[in-house]
């Protein structure tokens, strides 16, 4: 529903949330907490069929890139290059009303293919082919050879 702000109750929830996970940040670097320790909160606070595939992801992108820093990003988790800027993340497609999970990738990714190339991925399910898809879509907007 929309209201008289322009805004609807889902998206004045994720501003909500936004403002959250700064705050969130500023305390972090006030006692050095693990910012990771946020993203597996979200993670394990999601139904259990998007946690699963969250966690997948999760573990593949430290395997992949084992430096990498990672940070909630709209109640959700993103992966981040080393300039700080967000990579790739996951959305629980319950949280954002949607029939599957999204994994995507922002303009930080080395995805580039000519002039056109897809960000965004649904994600439904977890098996040896989708992680090996994945594992190449990583790599390559890490630049990992």
């Amino acid at each position: 529903m929309v209201e008289a702000s322009g805004f609807s109750d889902f998206e004045k929830q994720a501003m909500k949330d936004r403002a959250l996970e700064l705050r969130r940040e500023q305390e972090n670097k006030r006692s050095k907490k693990n910012p990771e320790a946020d993203v597996l909160e979200a993670i394990a606070e999601m139904p259990s069929e998007s946690a699963y595939l969250a966690a997948k992801i999760h573990a593949l992108v430290y395997q992949i890139v084992p430096e990498v820093k990672c940070k909630t990003w709209y109640g959700m988790p993103a992966y981040l290059n080393s300039d700080g800027k967000v990579v790739v993340f996951f959305q629980d497609g319950v949280k954002y009303q949607s029939r599957y999970c999204t994994l995507g990738f922002q303009d930080a990714a080395q995805l580039d293919d000519g002039a056109f190339w897809p960000t965004g991925y649904a994600l439904t399910d977890w098996n040896d082919a989708i992680e090996q898809q994945i594992t190449q879509l990583i790599k390559k907007a890490f630049a990992v050879k």
